[in-house]
């Protein structure tokens, strides 16, 4: 019987080592698997590369990630805002190493590990300190920046409703980078809401298909937070 759901966070991210390379979704906090990365901080893995969009908000999730001085290297698309001063301390301290990506760049650099594709050309960069040391090619008359897959270990996500088989339904844009990482990644750990009978989830509602999932674990909504019911298979 396949089965891969765990009892806690703890037990889900109990192997990733040091030197990992761990994608972590979210956009902002906005589906931010905070609990699977506070057990991976509790972990203790140290000289992690983290692959995310943003580099940390605050004092929690990824923030209190880099606070932790765990992290080697951050590659994101949006690394300074408002709130982003962990980062910001470490980087002109020169405690941590940043590789700057494109947004797009960087979604498509993810989903062409899980798709298979050994590289692609873009236009975005050229031009800039961005495509510095990288191979260029003119194609119909524009000029495009060879960009290469984003591989990791571990990915870290968060989804509103998950099964024991690993199939996953996200809440609205909490998606974003969710299903690209867990494609992209040797080993994806989702953290849901609540795990369903198998069966239960419409097909046509799940995102993330079960293939891509290793591991479940279910942390329920905060007391008080509505949950929609989840998305069930019609029989019309």
């Amino acid at each position: 019987m396949i089965d891969k759901t765990f009892a806690c966070a703890a037990d889900a991210v109990a192997d990733i080592h040091d030197g990992a390379t761990v994608m972590i979704g979210g956009f902002g906090t906005a589906g931010m698997p905070s609990e699977l990365i506070d057990a991976l901080i509790a972990r203790g893995a140290r000289e992690l590369t983290i692959v995310n969009n943003n580099a940390g908000n605050g004092d929690t999730g990824v923030a209190a990630l880099l606070k932790a001085k765990r992290v080697r290297k951050i590659i994101c698309s949006f690394p300074r805002q408002v709130d982003s001063h962990v980062f910001d301390a470490l980087y002109r301290a020169g405690e941590i190493e940043l590789e700057l990506v494109p947004q797009g760049n960087l979604a498509e650099r993810i989903r062409a590990t899980g798709a298979g594709i050994g590289a692609f050309y873009t236009r975005t960069g050229y031009g800039t300190l961005l495509a510095e040391g990288k191979e260029t090619r003119m194609i119909d008359g524009r000029h495009y920046v060879l960009e290469h897959p984003i591989h990791a270990d571990f990915a870290l996500i968060k989804a509103r409703y998950g099964d024991r088989w690993g199939n996953l339904v996200y809440r609205k844009t909490a998606r974003n980078f969710g299903p690209l990482m867990a494609a992209a990644a040797r080993c994806a750990i989702a953290q849901v809401h609540e795990i369903v009978a198998l069966g239960e989830l419409d097909p046509e509602s799940v995102v993330t298909p079960g293939i891509f999932v290793r591991r479940v674990v279910e942390i329920p909504a905060p007391s008080g937070a509505a949950v929609a019911a989840p998305p069930v298979e019609s029989h019309r």
